[in-house]
């Protein structure tokens, strides 16, 4: 089989070799190869001829997890442009900022959710929503066209732009090309031994990187499943589902694992899982090793970030890695460990964690003194910091970025900081990450008022919820006389931390 050029070739590859194979199970619904790509196509046309979408353009992603996330994805790929995957536990102000800086006209989205877009038409008059519930009408008004012979689109064109989260309170659009997002799937496929009998347990939020690359784009161009979880609560619905649809891997964040392991005495028989692979936050050892101590299925540690898409070391899935590292690279990526001068350090010696190969962005998009921070030459920095030993495992010791990860979700304090700022009364303000054994880690905040003023949390975080979406929400709100600061005036966060602990 020839290499595909671009995603939508790839997918459509898959689509014309087992049109009638389940590509997505539902619940007790079932969505064909054929079907999902023959959507997929109607779509791609609607967006050219009703929408005016030209190659090259920006395409919101506005979904909840669901089947139809996978034509309208591939729609956009085969139309030519860029899609935009938009957090769904976003605020209207978080979503009109992506809106503004992609240049995002036209959204895909669904009727509950965009039954909340009135704030985000007022605000950007030309927005033009589209819902999924129409498929059903494009389906009945005309049958699929044809493909295009020959799909124009290179591996070096845009496919994604994920925004991340931004140290100054704005996220980045971290633009990934075609070729990057099959350098990675062909990475993650030869890592994980995937192959077309292997249906993919999809549990977290799709619009994330880690769920994009490993949980559709990986199995619907191996020829695989996704069993798309419907309900996540109680637990038990997701160890049926998997049962019932006989998933075979698992890609999720540490949290699910712990809970997945304390419900191991009620798993069914013959239990279809070979592989889970945590993601998205650092997996605590007590869990690795309860988890491969009482699951038949083995548990591996990776890494990620989505400037790389995302994916850039795992352990090996024959249970040889090592306990609080993050494996090797996968296939064709490199890692280093580099100094400020970018000089390679020896094994044992802590420095910044780089990365190299196919899977790395182009770049931030309209961001390039962001992106010049972030490429040095080839290398990616990653802001992480570890070493690695003589083996060539690596391990993660801290954040050199100033972040915290929520559910496998990454925050960073200052944006919440911004918001805290601008509250009335709020002189200033500090958010902490504080380990938390549900979510991974939590925000904490300390906020000192004017003189005179008394600040009530139960209404600050009222404000704050108005801004921010809810896994930003600090946890707790300390209130301090003022913020502890170094000679040259930077918070010292490290005390903050001491202060919190001694609290709690």
């Amino acid at each position: 089989m020839a290499a595909p050029n671009n995603l939508a070739e790839a997918f459509a590859l898959r689509a014309g070799l087992h049109p009638e194979k389940p590509a997505v199970f539902w619940g007790e619904h079932e969505h064909s190869y054929g079907a999902l790509h023959a959507d997929a196509l109607r779509l791609a046309a609607s967006l050219k001829s009703e929408f005016g979408i030209q190659p090259g353009d920006r395409v919101g992603l506005w979904l909840k997890n669901c089947p139809e996330f996978v034509p309208a994805l591939f729609a956009i790929f085969q139309a030519g442009a860029v899609a935009v995957p938009i957090n769904n536990f976003l605020k209207p102000a978080e979503i009109l900022h992506i809106l503004a800086d992609a240049g995002i006209n036209v959204i895909l989205t669904d009727a509950e959710l965009g039954a909340h877009a009135a704030e985000l038409t007022a605000a950007r008059p030309s927005l033009r929503l589209w819902h999924v519930e129409q498929f059903a009408a494009l389906r009945e008004a005309s049958a699929a066209p044809a493909p295009q012979s020959s799909n124009p689109v290179t591996r070096e064109d845009l496919a994604v732009i994920i925004y991340t989260s931004g140290t100054t309170g704005h996220p980045k659009g971290a633009m990934l090309t075609h070729g990057n997002l099959l350098h990675n799937v062909e990475s993650c496929r030869i890592v994980l031994s995937a192959v077309d009998h292997d249906r993919f347990a999809v549990l977290l939020p799709m619009f994330h990187s880690f769920m994009l690359t490993v949980g559709i784009l990986l199995p619907l161009t191996v020829g695989g499943s996704m069993v798309v979880i419907r309900s996540l609560h109680p637990p038990k619905n997701i160890i049926q589902e998997i049962y019932h649809r006989q998933a075979t891997i698992l890609p999720a964040v540490p949290s699910f694992f712990r809970t997945l392991a304390a419900a191991h005495a009620h798993l069914p028989p013959h239990w279809p899982l070979r592989l889970c692979i945590s993601g998205g936050a650092a997996l605590p050892a007590e869990i690795l090793r309860e988890f491969n101590r009482t699951m038949p299925a083995r548990l591996i540690e990776g890494y990620g970030l989505s400037e790389a898409s995302p994916v850039v070391s795992m352990n090996p899935i024959d249970g040889s890695g090592k306990e609080g590292s993050i494996g090797k690279p996968v296939v064709d990526v490199e890692i280093s460990v580099q100094d400020d001068q970018g000089n390679f350090l020896p094994h044992g010696v802590t420095g910044e964690i780089c990365v190299r190969g196919g899977n790395v962005m182009r770049g931030y998009w309209n961001q390039p003194a962001a992106t010049a921070a972030a490429l040095r030459g080839e290398w990616l920095l990653t802001g992480d910091v570890g070493h690695f030993d003589p083996d060539g495992y690596f391990f993660i010791t801290d954040r050199k970025k100033d972040m915290l990860i929520v559910n496998g979700i990454n925050v960073y304090p200052r944006e919440i900081e911004e918001v805290l700022y601008h509250i009335p009364g709020v002189k200033e303000a500090a958010v902490i990450g504080v380990p938390d054994a549900r979510r991974g880690e939590h925000p904490v905040a300390f906020v000192a008022a004017n003189d005179g003023v008394q600040l009530d949390e139960r209404q600050i975080l009222h404000l704050i919820k108005e801004k921010l979406a809810d896994y930003k929400l600090p946890k707790k709100i300390h209130f301090i006389a003022a913020l502890p600061r170094n000679a040259t005036g930077k918070v010292l966060k490290t005390v903050l931390r001491q202060q919190n602990a001694a609290i709690v």
